[in-house]
């Protein structure tokens, strides 16, 4: 009789980080949020505690939404197989910089990303409902400077509003970004060095 291959799950709605587990041949199912369902089951609230370091932000959301995710197997009676969760977020003077709320946030964010270094940090975490487990990576993105006719027409596009920092580095702002140092699968929204770290801390052939 032939077992069937392991699986897990990914509590994100990202098409770049189900492309990158396909990368590295991870099996899943996706694991949405729904709002509705019950009052704990929406969105986790990624709203910054008061001073909060960025790396604990960004590894606090990580651990939050696999933790939740994992709840949500309970709930939905689904089979308990671990759960892979992520946040990307940006620092930019010590400020935390997430999704745009609007098309005039977009255009303020790339503003200030203009012909400046920022970090990009990704962290990611893993439940199986016993343990709980994360890594986080953190990389340095240049953009060149950009003219505003150049932001107007990116911001138009739509490509920035579901992106932390206004945009994605695998699209159209490619061409805005002078150097990169550290890892580009972590800027895209799944480090796969760390990931393959935690797939391995939790028992998943690669």
């Amino acid at each position: 009789m032939t077992s069937l291959p392991p699986r897990i799950y990914l509590a994100s709605r990202s098409p770049r980080r189900r492309d990158l587990l396909r990368q590295i041949g991870v099996n899943f199912d996706v694991l949405v949020f729904r709002s509705g369902e019950r009052g704990e089951d929406a969105d986790v609230d990624e709203t910054p505690f008061e001073n909060e370091p960025v790396e604990r932000y960004v590894e606090r959301l990580a651990l939050t939404k696999a933790e939740a995710g994992f709840k949500r197997l309970h709930w939905r009676s689904l089979p308990f197989n671990p759960v892979l969760a992520a946040d990307t977020t940006l620092e930019l003077d010590g400020a935390i910089i997430g999704k745009p709320t609007d098309a005039a946030d977009a255009t303020a964010i790339l503003q200030r990303l203009s012909g400046r270094t920022h970090r990009v940090l990704t962290a990611v975490a893993m439940s199986d409902g016993t343990k709980i487990r994360s890594r986080i990576n953190v990389s340095e993105v240049r953009f060149r400077e950009l003219k505003e006719s150049e932001i107007r027409h990116y911001v138009a596009s739509g490509e920035p509003m579901d992106k932390a920092g206004a945009y994605g580095i695998q699209g159209h702002a490619a061409i805005f970004i002078e150097e990169i140092r550290g890892s580009y699968t972590g800027i895209m929204g799944l480090p796969l060095y760390e990931t393959a770290q935690l797939l391995d801390t939790f028992g998943y052939p690669l």
